[in-house]
């Protein structure tokens, strides 16, 4: 499995662990939902079980993936983005054959 960190979102994560300090990463789980079937979350994790979870570690900066969510992101970089519009990760995910507007949901192929 394989999931990158661009320097942009490793910045980004860097900057806002700063403000959290308890926080051992950067999560990011895929959940059921949204409006192309599943939804792309960010949120800090609380701890990081190695049974459970994977760690992608970029110059320092932890996103931590839980093991579910792994095989829905196998191949997506990870990127951060700011422009007058809005600002935010965003994950360019090789197995999602459609997504909403906003890019936080997306469908895939069947196996």
């Amino acid at each position: 499995m394989t999931i990158s960190l661009t320097e942009a979102a490793a910045r980004r994560i860097h900057k806002v662990m700063a403000d959290a300090p308890a926080a051992a990463g950067v999560r990011l789980e895929v959940l059921g939902g949204g409006c192309s079937g599943y939804q792309y979350k960010f949120g800090f994790a609380d701890a990081i079980d190695a049974g459970e979870d994977v760690v992608v570690d970029r110059d320092g900066a932890k996103l931590v993936i839980d093991k579910t969510s792994l095989g829905l992101l196998d191949g997506s970089e990870i990127d951060y983005g700011e422009s007058l519009m809005e600002s935010g990760f965003r994950v360019v995910n090789p197995q999602a054959v459609s997504s909403c507007g906003c890019g936080s949901s997306f469908a895939v192929g069947e196996s």
